[in-house]
């Protein structure tokens, strides 16, 4: 297995993981996916966990900023009701435009860490960059084609990275 399909940490959710902890290991800012990591595809306003989400992290003074490949469509109305930021068509895997937005914001790669549920997309994009990435599983079961075709990947990536102990959970790193 490739060691940049390895998340730094996993997660249940992204919601069960306290703003307490990114502090604890010094970040500035939480790069989130929005499909199934957030929300569903199929959502365009934020629900209240993800709004509750959000009140916590900004309290406790973290950036939060939506990384999705995904046209501004959706994804703005999405950020927008939200309150937070929104980059689109970030082509991950591929890490250039999240290394590009890491010099246009003045983040090094250790201030930053990104949440996803796509091994095949968010843990190599953020891995590519020097990006210490934390791998959900994906919160909804309906998903679109190209996504359901990345998950034949996933799975078994998954399954070994658990069974092997590549990564262990937030809960176990403790910030």
């Amino acid at each position: 297995m490739l060691k940049r399909s390895i998340p730094f940490a996993l997660a249940e959710s992204i919601y069960e993981i306290p703003a307490s902890f990114y502090k604890g290991l010094g970040v500035k800012a939480v790069l989130v996916d929005l499909d199934n990591t957030l929300d569903p595809y199929t959502v365009s306003h934020p629900g209240e966990k993800a709004r509750k989400w959000k009140e916590e992290l900004g309290e406790a003074g973290l950036r939060i900023v939506i990384l999705s490949n995904n046209s501004g469509g959706r994804v703005g109305l999405y950020s927008r009701e939200l309150g937070v930021e929104a980059r689109y068509l970030m082509r991950k895997p591929f890490a250039g435009p999240l290394r590009k937005f890491l010099r246009q914001e003045g983040y090094s790669p250790n201030e930053v860490i990104l949440v996803g549920d796509q091994i095949q997309t968010d843990v190599l994009a953020g891995n590519g960059a020097g990006v210490r990435v934390i791998l959900t599983e994906p919160l909804f079961p309906k998903e679109p084609p190209w996504t359901k075709f990345n998950r034949l990947f996933d799975r078994p990536k998954r399954a070994k990275i658990k069974s092997r102990g590549l990564a262990k959970s937030w809960k176990e790193i403790g910030a």
